[in-house]
């Protein structure tokens, strides 16, 4: 199996990337945070500090972009291709409501006729390789009908399916229907994207669909970084190796960021998914909630560290 690392916005940047793949289970790539194209086809600072490859080192890393004007797209891949990359992805599953009322992510998938215009000049552009990250609709998964006919028509690297509609957001559960039919009905390869938090979960889903071969975690492995080694070897995650990997982005967010309260944001959007592994946990994530200062952090964190066992095979549910 293949295991691909999803992009989240705000926490999965080239900081995380690194102690993950120091601390963890090498995953056989890992997708960037959307980079948002524009008329410039220039990326900003932060953009280009998250792909640079000397951030990247060891890994296999594909930049993926946001975009639903094909001449921005263009530009930007050739900026991108400039530092060494030939992969691109396409980010078409993106529910976020400021992204959708833009006409872009998972909002793109209700516009066919433009969509399919778009695909069809950035694919002939041909600037790398493309692969297409994809919810099934945008209000209906019989939306997925017409959009796998239009995806037929081009030649992606991959084709990755997150099997719920835009309006789901991350609610109900993945339509596995759909994805059956898709893996019937593609003349691309197909990735999983979905709702896998632990082996339990992994081995329910791969006895389904055993011909599947590539699949994209996201949530569960920012709640447990040590889903993959637990769905390949059955291992535990081991509390010192969870303290070394959170020491790690942390201390490499107070050297890159100036002041108690932005590390303590990036911390505690760290902390949402990850306190889940943690038993006994609510009390600790109040207060690691309410900190204001680094020092009320590292009390907290560290009594929790102390306190509290990890859960383990626990299934997530935000």
């Amino acid at each position: 199996m293949n295991f691909y690392f999803a992009p989240l916005e705000g926490i999965t940047g080239y900081l995380y990337r690194n102690a993950y793949h120091t601390y963890f289970h090498p995953m056989d790539k890992y997708f960037s945070p959307f980079i948002s194209t524009n008329q410039n086809g220039k990326l900003s600072n932060k953009e280009l500090n998250d792909i640079l490859p000397e951030h990247n080192k060891g890994m296999i890393l594909v930049p993926q972009l946001l975009s639903n004007n094909a001449t921005h797209f263009i530009q930007t891949s050739k900026e991108i291709k400039q530092l060494g990359y030939n992969e691109l992805n396409l980010n078409l599953g993106c529910p976020s409501g400021t992204v959708v009322s833009k006409g872009k992510g998972s909002g793109f998938l209700a516009k066919k006729e433009e969509l399919n215009a778009f695909l069809e000049e950035i694919f002939t552009a041909s600037i790398t390789k493309i692969s297409v990250k994809t919810r099934i609709g945008k209000v209906s998964p019989d939306e997925f009908y017409d959009l796998i006919e239009i995806y037929n028509q081009y030649p992606m690297e991959e084709l990755i399916i997150h099997p719920r509609i835009q309006t789901d957001f991350y609610k109900n559960k993945p339509n596995h229907d759909i994805f059956r039919e898709a893996m019937v009905l593609s003349k691309n390869p197909v990735c999983y994207n979905g709702d896998i938090f632990s082996r339990d979960g992994y081995n329910a889903f791969s006895n389904q669909f055993q011909s599947v071969d590539t699949i994209m975690l996201g949530r569960g492995m920012l709640t447990n970084p040590g889903l993959v080694s637990a769905i390949t070897k059955d291992s535990k995650l081991d509390k010192t190796v969870l303290k070394e990997f959170h020491d790690r982005i942390y201390q490499d967010y107070k050297g890159q960021l100036f002041g108690d309260r932005n590390v303590l944001f990036k911390m505690k959007e760290l902390w949402f998914y990850m306190i889940q592994m943690f038993s006994n946990h609510e009390k600790y994530f109040k207060k690691i909630k309410k900190s204001e200062r680094l020092c009320d952090y590292d009390d907290i964190v560290t009594k929790l560290f102390h306190e509290q066992e990890i859960i383990q095979s626990k299934e997530y549910s935000k």
